[in-house]
């Protein structure tokens, strides 16, 4: 299997001491609290299982909420393709989970140039709100 999940440009990492499942409940939890809506969830995780293949638990929650979705249309249409914005819970070495996401500022800056100061302040906003689920997610005792 690939290396765990490392830094990289526009992307927040946040290595835990959960187990995987727990942060995967935690993370939606979180997401709920700080006024997004779960929108989806895959991995390919128990689909491998059926199969007959063990790989490392790996789960995508999307998250959005409509407030925003909104918003941001009234900036740019091209940039609702980057919603929900997905969080990445992948399991480590060891049985403990990591909690991976590029961030809002990252993920719309290529729209900028149409969406101005507001897309930019949209993102700044999704941005608090993916810190603040991270921080509380993470912090939970497993």
């Amino acid at each position: 299997m690939a290396e765990t999940i490392a830094g990289r440009p526009g992307w927040a990492v946040h290595t835990t001491a959960k187990p995987y499942q727990q942060l995967i409940r935690d993370v939606i939890a979180a997401t709920k609290a700080q006024g997004l809506a779960v929108v989806t969830k895959a991995g390919p995780t128990k689909a491998a299982a059926a199969r007959g293949i063990t790989i490392p638990g790996n789960r995508v929650i999307g998250i959005f909420n409509n407030k925003y979705a909104v918003r941001v249309l009234r900036t740019s249409t091209a940039a609702m393709i980057e919603a929900p914005i997905r969080l990445y819970v992948t399991e480590d070495p060891g049985g403990r989970a990591t909690l991976s996401y590029k961030t809002a500022t990252y993920v719309f800056a290529p729209y900028l140039g149409e969406g101005g100061t507001e897309l930019a302040v949209i993102a700044s906003e999704l941005d608090q709100h993916l810190d603040a689920i991270a921080q509380i997610a993470a912090r939970s005792a497993p």
